[in-house]
């Protein structure tokens, strides 16, 4: 019989987390309302880590994730202490959830509610695909119902833990197979394929070369729902902070963690560049689980793995407030090149820019108009690049990049977008990783069979025995669905529930 996930053995009255971010968060909750002495330690001002807030010129911009699934997470987090999501935050439906514009002029709007979808598809593409995407609606509700309970929301510890019905059920559903195909088999419309597929990107993969499981994210991104708090993203972290204090955790801000000291096989206390030393009985790290191992662990706690792993791609993103906007921009707006197979090919493989690009532009004071003076448009342009291992030196590349991205924009049906701007700031990978993220990666490692599930690190390191990860180079991922998650995953290490 597959063993039970192993837990932290010994006392684990006092936890001290490093990092305040959505895993960190969720971790916290979960300790607090289990009884625990929690500490979190953070080095910004303000709670969020990745899901940060730029604040410039009387704009808000959320620094990372845009895009809000699953919300049922955040209420579960907070219950834990007693609250309730409501009580913290107003969400805010997207519809549509996307808008998806083509390079031949067309465009489809992605639609949550499915009976809506696939009024859109009868009419923009054919009655055949709208059936199609009947059934791949069918297709990944199952998928996530058998994925969510015994491979997503577990600790995983071996693969022997897989073996199972449910095991059979997903290699018969067709989840071992690739993910393009798979999509293929419901839909003719090359579009359509595109926007039900494009979310292997976030898993660091070509759709081509994905396995067909990642399709649980284009069911979080196209049927599960898509929101926006009011307030921007980082009214996320900002909430859950919030609700952890009132329950008894403590916060320190502005205060960088130099080392976990570890002896006898477990860790004893976090170590503050400020000269605090911190006791615990068990520690949950949420910084960048590589960049963990190599500056804050001794050197031969380090996992020899951590020089192999294969890194999602980076982006390029530029915050802009403007005088300029766009009737025909969504929320969330995505622009698709001619080019598909080649990009990801030229991103991932050959570490090159895209020559034909497909990107993001998110206009967030559209659906909250408080993120913006008045009158005035908050957009987050993402363009997918090559993360830092590529040879690109993005100290000089980075002004030409930038210049470059404008002229898309421009030919890509937002003229003038570069003269509107009034406030601008962007971030490249080189950024991203003197952020502390591992190859310049907000996506970390990339989900290849390999580097997932069980063979994905696991929430409880295998030689330090009271030393928990959470995050997104954990178990069960990337993206703030799994993220929040890993908090989960990472409580039930020092609980054993």
């Amino acid at each position: 019989m597959p063993r039970r996930p192993r837990t932290v053995p010994g006392p684990t009255d006092s936890v001290v987390i490093v990092g305040a971010g959505l895993g960190g968060l969720s971790a916290a909750l979960r300790l607090a309302g289990a009884g625990r002495q929690v500490t979190v330690v953070e080095r910004s001002a303000e709670p969020g880590g990745r899901a940060g807030v730029l604040r410039r010129g009387g704009y808000s911009f959320d620094t990372g994730p845009t895009v809000l699934t699953m919300p049922e997470l955040l209420d579960d987090a907070l219950a834990c202490v007693g609250e309730r999501l409501t009580d913290r935050l107003e969400l805010l439906p997207l519809s549509p959830a996307y808008r998806a514009n083509f390079a031949d002029g067309s465009r489809i709007d992605v639609h949550t509610d499915p009976e809506r979808m696939a009024a859109e598809i009868a009419e923009v593409a054919s009655a055949r695909d709208a059936a199609g995407y009947r059934k791949l609606v069918d297709f990944l509700r199952t998928l996530y119902r058998v994925e969510r309970d015994s491979f997503i929301d577990r600790n995983l510890d071996s693969p022997l833990q897989l073996l199972g019905s449910a095991g059979i059920r997903l290699v018969a559903l067709g989840g071992l197979r690739r993910l393009a195909p798979k999509i293929g088999q419901y839909l003719s419309d090359e579009r359509l394929r595109r926007i039900f597929s494009f979310q292997a990107m976030y898993a660091g993969l070509a759709p081509q070369d994905a396995l067909a499981i990642y399709a649980v994210i284009s069911y979080m991104d196209t049927v599960a729902g898509v929101y926006f708090p009011r307030g921007g993203m980082h009214a996320i972290p900002r909430a859950l902070a919030g609700a952890a204090a009132d329950a008894g955790v403590t916060f320190h801000y502005r205060t960088e963690v130099e080392r976990i000291e570890v002896s006898g096989g477990r860790a004893r206390a976090v170590h503050t560049r400020d000269g605090r030393r911190l006791a615990a009985d068990a520690v949950v790290v949420n910084a960048d689980l590589p960049t963990a191992y190599q500056q804050l662990l001794p050197a031969e706690y380090r996992p020899r793995r951590l020089a192999r792993l294969r890194y999602s791609p980076s982006c390029v993103l530029v915050h802009a407030g403007s005088a300029t906007s766009y009737p025909d921009l969504a929320h969330h707006s995505i622009f698709f090149g001619q080019a598909w197979r080649e990009t990801f090919t030229e991103i991932i493989d050959r570490g090159r820019l895209m020559s034909d690009p497909s990107f993001l532009v998110s206009s967030p004071s559209r659906t909250d108009p408080s993120l913006a003076p008045p009158g005035r448009t908050g957009y987050y342009v993402l363009f997918p690049t090559p993360n830092t291992r590529a040879a690109i030196d993005w100290s000089v590349l980075g002004p030409r990049y930038r210049d470059e991205i404008m002229a898309t924009l421009d030919r890509r049906g937002l003229p003038g977008f570069e003269q509107g701007i009034e406030v601008e700031e962007m971030v490249t990978p080189r950024d991203w990783q003197e952020q502390g993220l591992a190859a310049g990666a907000p996506f970390a490692a990339a989900h290849s069979f390999f580097q997932s599930g069980p063979f994905r690190f696991p929430t409880l390191d295998r030689r330090i025995s009271n030393l928990v990860f959470c995050g997104s180079n954990s178990q069960p991922g990337v993206g703030v669905p799994m993220v929040l998650l890993s908090g989960r995953l990472a409580a039930a290490r020092i609980t054993g529930r």
